[in-house]
């Protein structure tokens, strides 16, 4: 039986490209919950080859792992089995897969990554799972499938969507409106990215926000998205992660509604509605209080 890594907190994924030992180190030692080592776009198609033993090298060099996650290349080209068999000796803590299309692409991650353990002594199953989902034009249609029952199911610890490689997709020169925000195929991307993520019971994780020095305007998009439903979000600069954090961590005046509310169930049991401080709550609320008070425990 494939024995399960514990999952680390998610609430900051920081990129770092592969062929840059400064930026790495810098992504190592900071705040961020999870450091991407990036393979993938950061990474010129020359560069890529240093890059995979760069990488490599930095992994070998940390014993806490668990945060440490590879981005590698696109299942549909050479490079990903190439990453694999690059950084596998040195145990990343996940593996962040770009381009997916569907769950037969988890499945075909998760067999690469079940053989790379068998060769290099790792625990089968240890190597956790994140995708991008909406990132070509396929891949939006398929957000649903990773719900379902498939092999390497177990791996998939959360997923993402991406707006650039979309437009890319699509050939459109425009990602916002004159308002800044996302027009509506991008904001459908986000939302099928939370609904695909809810239904199979991962963490849904916020895209980047390339405007790295507008911390205001982030902490305002992260704390958006998160009473939204996410659970994390993607950041390009160590300077994004604080904001970041921030948002996605519940304050005092959450934690203690959500304590009265339960508080409130509890001392009324077998109620479906309760009045509390002028407002009618019901079960759905008991749930999201209880989720928040969980995340919060968690950290």
């Amino acid at each position: 039986m494939a024995e399960a890594r514990a999952l680390p907190r998610m609430k900051s994924w920081l990129f770092a490209p592969g062929d840059s030992e400064k930026k790495l180190a810098k992504a190592i030692a900071s705040e961020a919950d999870i450091a991407l080592l990036d393979l993938e776009d950061s990474v010129a198609p020359e560069n890529k080859p240093a890059a995979r033993m760069l990488v490599a090298q930095t992994l070998a060099q940390h014993e806490n792992r668990a945060r440490l996650w590879v981005r590698i290349n696109p299942l549909t080209t050479a490079d990903a089995i190439a990453d694999l068999a690059a950084i596998m000796p040195s145990a990343p803590g996940g593996v962040f897969l770009p381009k997916a299309e569907g769950a037969a692409d988890i499945s075909r991650l998760h067999h690469y990554l079940t053989a790379f353990e068998a060769a290099f002594g790792l625990a089968q199953g240890s190597t956790l799972i994140a995708a991008l989902v909406t990132e070509t034009a396929a891949a939006m249609f398929r957000t649903g499938e990773y719900a379902g029952d498939y092999p390497g199911r177990e791996r998939l610890a959360a997923i993402s969507w991406g707006a650039e490689d979309l437009s890319s997709a699509l050939g459109a020169s425009e990602q916002r409106g004159p308002d800044g925000e996302y027009s509506h195929t991008y904001e459908m991307a986000r939302s099928l990215c939370l609904i695909g993520a809810s239904a199979a019971g991962v963490a849904a994780i916020e895209t980047v926000q390339p405007e790295f020095r507008n911390l205001e305007a982030l902490e305002k998009r992260a704390r958006r998205v998160r009473a939204q439903g996410f659970a994390g979000m993607l950041a390009i600069h160590p300077a994004q992660v604080a904001p970041i954090n921030a948002a996605f961590t519940p304050n005092e005046e959450e934690l203690a509604h959500a304590r009265a509310i339960v508080q409130a169930f509890a001392d009324n049991p077998g109620a479906g509605t309760i009045g509390l401080n002028g407002a009618m709550i019901d079960r759905p609320h008991l749930v999201l209080a209880q989720r928040l008070l969980a995340q919060a425990e968690y950290g």
